[in-house]
């Protein structure tokens, strides 16, 4: 019994050590723990690995949005864009291990501020641990945005004044040559071109007109300074355009009291156009009266409401300009801006029905509604105290002709010049708001 009691006694004792001894639980703790554990680092290991995923495909966003808008693609439709953006981000994309493209969507828009590309995904990217817990794969999404100014398409539609009263001296010392050498017709600045001018009795050496008695002179005119500050200007234009050879076309007319002349049809052959500029002269009459042999016209050589419907009826609608619409339209006209012409309303008639006055801006209106642009070169109509003529018919509107010419012009495409001014510097300032008025236009 007392075997049994002692043996009782160690086997409760042993029973009591067991239960007091808690070593064993840290390893089951461990074992419980290592579960979640493994499943972070895992998270761990595939979130970083979808992070570096969604860096790599953003960068390809990047590039397809940027192709978009690049130098090239600038040039072409924003269609064309668009396609290129998806195709370039599909021909990279398609590099990225472990990465699934599941849609891409590019949207290309032009305006007149310029072209926005946008380029956005949906990916995903296969887990390596996840996909234990029921997690195959990772979603990624994202989008980039890329801008460019774009290069604005403009028609330019020349008109050019060629009436006789713009082949005045270009310069105050040709001016006073001319008057020097014309007593005996009490003094004219005008290099006037008659084909005949014996009828007038001139007083010129040899009986010639006074356009041949300038270029005896030396005296340049306006009208050459016009012609040169032509062809310059489409020089300037060709070079501003760079690569792209049709950014900018050119139609050059010319108007006087015969109506609307074609000097160039509208054209991106900038060159051809600056050849055809040559050709810009002042307005050949019979002689005094006579524009032709036949027609006795009473001198009324400056006819702007007709050139003005001719060229309204020849200009299209603008467009944006942008390479996804048509171009935008700009009429660019010079002149001294005095009418005459035959009319039976104006503000004072001289013999019959004949009318000199400052332009009126009606027709000005008329096209400006339309949507064109129009540049007005004011070539100052110089106040000439000691001709008779010019003090009886054009003094008692002198001060009303350059207003009436600005506001004509579109806002902030204006410019003058005066006698001895520099018509090809004019010129260029003015194709240059031009451009710029054409690119902010909504």
């Amino acid at each position: 019994m007392a075997d049994l009691n002692r043996i009782l006694r160690n086997v409760i004792g042993q029973a009591g050590r067991f239960r007091r001894d808690e070593s064993g639980t840290i390893a089951m703790m461990m074992g419980l723990a290592a579960i979640p554990l493994i499943f972070a680092v895992g998270a761990g290991v595939d979130y970083g690995g979808a992070n570096m995923a969604k860096a790599k495909l953003d960068a390809v966003a990047d590039t397809a949005a940027l192709s978009a808008v690049d130098h090239q693609a600038i040039t072409g439709t924003a269609a064309a864009a668009q396609t290129t953006a998806q195709t370039t981000f599909n021909a990279e994309a398609v590099n990225i291990p472990n990465v699934t493209v599941g849609s891409v969507t590019a949207t290309v828009t032009d305006s007149t501020t310029g072209r926005t590309a946008v380029v956005g995904y949906t990916a995903t990217r296969s887990n390596l641990f996840m996909g234990i817990f029921g997690y195959p794969t990772s979603t990624i999404s994202g989008s980039s945005t890329a801008q460019a100014g774009l290069s604005t398409n403009i028609n330019f539609y020349l008109l050019l004044d060629n009436s006789p009263s713009m082949n005045i001296a270009a310069t105050s010392a040709g001016i006073a040559t001319m008057v020097a050498a014309t007593s005996a017709q009490g003094g004219c600045a005008f290099a006037c071109h008659e084909s005949n001018p014996s009828a007038d009795n001139l007083g010129n050496p040899g009986g010639i007109d006074n356009y041949t008695l300038a270029s005896n002179l030396g005296v340049v005119t306006r009208m050459e300074n016009l012609a040169s500050a032509t062809q310059s200007l489409m020089s300037t234009a060709a070079a501003m355009e760079g690569s792209t050879t049709d950014q900018y076309q050119m139609a050059i007319y010319t108007f006087n009291g015969s109506g609307l002349n074609t000097i160039q049809q509208l054209t991106s052959n900038l060159a051809n156009a600056k050849t055809s500029a040559a050709n810009i002269n002042v307005l050949e009459v019979y002689d005094n009266n006579w524009l032709t042999k036949t027609n006795n016209n009473s001198d009324t050589d400056t006819d702007f409401e007709t050139a003005m419907s001719a060229i309204n009826s020849i200009m299209p609608l603008p467009g944006l300009g942008t390479p996804s619409s048509t171009p935008q339209e700009v009429l660019f006209i010079v002149s001294d801006g005095v009418d005459d012409e035959v009319s039976s309303s104006c503000s004072q008639t001289l013999d019959g029905n004949r009318c000199q006055q400052p332009f009126s801006t009606t027709w000005c209106t008329t096209v400006k509604n339309r949507g064109i642009q129009i540049a007005v070169l004011y070539t100052d109509y110089l106040p000439l105290p000691t001709n008779t003529w010019y003090k009886n018919w054009i003094a008692p509107f002198q001060n009303q002709i350059a207003t009436n010419m600005e506001s004509c012009a579109s806002p902030g495409m204006f410019f003058s010049v005066t006698t001895d001014g520099d018509i090809t510097a004019a010129m260029q300032t003015l194709f240059q708001q031009a451009v710029a008025a054409a690119r902010l236009t909504k």
